[in-house]
């Protein structure tokens, strides 16, 4: 994977009207990299990649891929693919003829036709399945014919907008190892816009995280999983006990509580996870107001001077009953620091 930036979005503004929803944006992608826009519905994220794709003018800004300016170039003359989160498959015609529909439109016949729709279904491992109506097909099966369309016109970036959401669980594992598979096999620049953390962390080589029209972080996944660097990104990646600080001091709705080591003299806030709270000894205190099972472990929530706290230990380790009081202690070794916390 090349350093130099492949797809590069310069100051970019987009609006619906009056209303803007990314704003002075700033993002650079090398060429073979896969990457994940991760966030909230109404962060930005599905307006960024509708600008990618040329179906939305800026309001502002640039955006340039492989070396040239196409901020004002066509959707249809950009070279960019795009998956859609419905398919958008033609019920009528066959899985061949799906395939097929864009490279006819740019008049590729005859053997070439066959040999490059032939290479898309082998690729996504449909080649049996050339003659077959979409209505024939699993969701799973739908998704990769609409991969193959997408792959055969030979696009320098490909854009998924939300593209395992309509499957089952199964067939999400199934289908991250797919595309997977078919990124690190061309080689293409992939671009998955996403609301699922987990998706993205599986799938993404690098994670931009939005939030209001602006990116929060970018990161690996390792980065963004264990070192968020606000109170937004540490809540959405699962850090579920998020306070702010004041000095060396918590701030809860209680008011200032002194930890039990120093926090960090640059951090705004600290996050925890719940495996990462010490239940069964520790200065604080809390009673058991909810309790799961989730398979390997048990999870908690304790009512505390502190405000709720979620907490997780193994399944194997004893367990507390609904009203159980019980000693915990928040680690400062095992928080994350937050930069950022609002």
């Amino acid at each position: 994977m090349s350093d130099a930036a492949y797809l590069s979005l310069e100051k970019l503004t987009l609006a619906y009207g009056d209303t803007v929803a990314v704003g002075d944006l700033d993002l650079s992608i090398a060429k073979g990299e896969l990457v994940a826009l991760l966030g909230p519905s109404g962060c930005g994220k599905t307006t960024t990649m509708r600008a990618i794709a040329g179906l939305l003018n800026p309001t502002s800004g640039k955006i340039k891929l492989d070396g040239a300016d196409v901020t004002r170039v066509s959707a249809n003359k950009r070279a960019v693919g795009l998956v859609f989160q419905s398919y958008a498959l033609f019920p009528h015609l066959t899985v061949y003829e799906n395939v097929a529909f864009g490279l006819r439109l740019k008049g590729m016949r005859g053997q070439e036709l066959d040999a490059r729709v032939g290479s898309g279904l082998k690729s996504v491992g449909l080649a049996n399945f050339a003659g077959r109506k979409p209505g024939e097909l699993s969701g799973g099966q739908q998704q990769r014919v609409a991969l193959a369309r997408s792959m055969v016109m030979e696009p320098k970036v490909l854009l998924l907008d939300e593209p395992l959401s309509n499957l089952d669980a199964r067939l999400r594992l199934e289908m991250r190892t797919e595309l997977q598979r078919v990124q690190k096999e061309t080689g293409v620049t992939m671009i998955f816009v996403t609301h699922d953390q987990g998706e993205a962390l599986a799938l993404a080589d690098r994670i931009v995280v939005m939030l209001n029209g602006r990116i929060e972080q970018i990161g690996t996944p390792e980065d963004i999983y264990n070192r968020p660097i606000s109170a937004f990104v540490a809540d959405f990646v699962g850090f579920e006990n998020v306070f702010a600080l004041d000095g060396s001091k918590l701030k809860t709705a209680k008011g200032a509580i002194t930890l039990s080591e120093p926090a960090p003299s640059d951090a705004a806030g600290l996050a925890w996870r719940p495996r990462a709270v010490t239940l069964g000894s520790g200065p604080f205190r809390g009673t058991v107001r909810g309790t799961s099972f989730a398979g390997s472990t048990r999870e908690y929530l304790l009512d505390t001077p502190l405000g709720p706290i979620k907490a997780e230990i193994d399944a194997a380790k004893p367990g507390h009953a609904m009203g159980d009081e019980l000693a915990f202690d928040l680690p400062v070794a095992a928080a994350a620091p937050l930069k950022k916390f609002r």
